[in-house]
């Protein structure tokens, strides 16, 4: 358990991400039919104006469920497009939502009324897919000025997984229906305080065994992994970095650690940029120094 001090100050790290009113998208465009399936356009912004910028595409965290959804990443949309970025925010399906069925049930199927469940299977991944695949034309009308040849994929927690799942499709078993024939193309992928690798994920108990109601539970991990756990899917030969605060409370260093881990045991170097004194949030709140640490690491890719 952590101590009072790291409790409290993980606590005002969240309040502090979380403080900022969101913003407005310049365009919205959807990818589906649903609701969710909707993608919000940011052009760029700064002193020096180019006619082709990077494509940012940003995938939302909050454990997959769906009292998250992609308004409080807006801020970090706006800062990366005040960056010079062309941003590419994807919304996408999630469990837990009321009165679709998916709520307040546990991984085993019982109903305590406590935490929703999260994800949806296979729709979460089956809108991942559709986004992806859908981008490169929406966002040549949204924004024409963002250059799809130097698109980034980036994401904070569950979103982060989501990130490294998007690059890996084209290492998916053979009967998935996500697989792609070649790997995305894809400048890189900065995947934020990911959550990375399920095994190591559920022995730590991240964000209340997410990861395993994300897979449908017990009767599902172990059948499903393969489909889904990044750090299954490895190598994906696209340049990969993940930043991660030392301080995180909420999905720990080791998850981290252990994915590039099991890329090197693959074959791949994956890039760790470890941050002292720094905890879960701060890697997408524009008020805090990591997030122009999470900035660079983008343009380093980017550009």
């Amino acid at each position: 358990m952590p101590d009072e001090a790291a409790a409290a100050r993980a606590a005002a790290e969240e309040a502090s991400a979380f403080s900022h009113p969101p913003v407005d998208p310049d365009a919205t465009a959807p990818y589906g039919d649903h609701p969710d399936q909707v993608i919000d356009f940011y052009a760029p912004r700064g002193p020096e104006a180019h006619p082709s910028v990077p494509l940012v595409v940003l995938l939302h965290g909050g454990a997959w469920r769906a009292r998250y959804d992609r308004r409080h990443v807006t801020p970090f949309a706006d800062y990366l497009a005040g960056r010079g970025f062309a941003v590419a925010n994807v919304e996408y399906r999630r469990g837990g939502a009321v009165g679709d069925g998916t709520d307040d049930g546990a991984a085993d199927g019982t109903d305590d009324g406590a935490v929703p469940l999260a994800g949806r299977w296979p729709d979460t991944f089956d809108d991942i897919a559709a986004a992806l695949d859908a981008l490169p034309a929406l966002a040549a009308a949204a924004l024409p000025q963002a250059d799809a040849r130097r698109t980034v994929l980036t994401g904070h927690s569950a979103g982060g997984h989501l990130a490294l799942w998007a690059a890996a499709r084209h290492v998916l078993p053979a009967d998935a229906p996500w697989r792609t024939g070649r790997p995305a193309p894809l400048r890189g992928v900065v995947a934020l305080a990911p959550i990375a690798d399920f095994e190591v994920a559920e022995k730590l108990d991240v964000c209340g065994n997410a990861s395993l109601q994300l897979l449908g539970g017990h009767d599902g991990f172990a059948e499903r992994r393969p489909y889904a756990d990044p750090a299954l899917l490895l190598p994906t030969g696209i340049a990969t970095t993940l930043v991660q605060g030392r301080s995180d409370l909420v999905v720990p260093q080791a998850v981290a650690e252990a994915y590039a881990d099991a890329a090197a045991k693959a074959g791949e170097v994956v890039g760790l940029t470890l941050l002292e004194g720094v905890g879960h949030f701060p890697l997408i709140d524009p008020a805090a120094d990591a997030c122009a640490v999470v900035a660079e690491e983008i343009a380093q890719l980017a550009w």
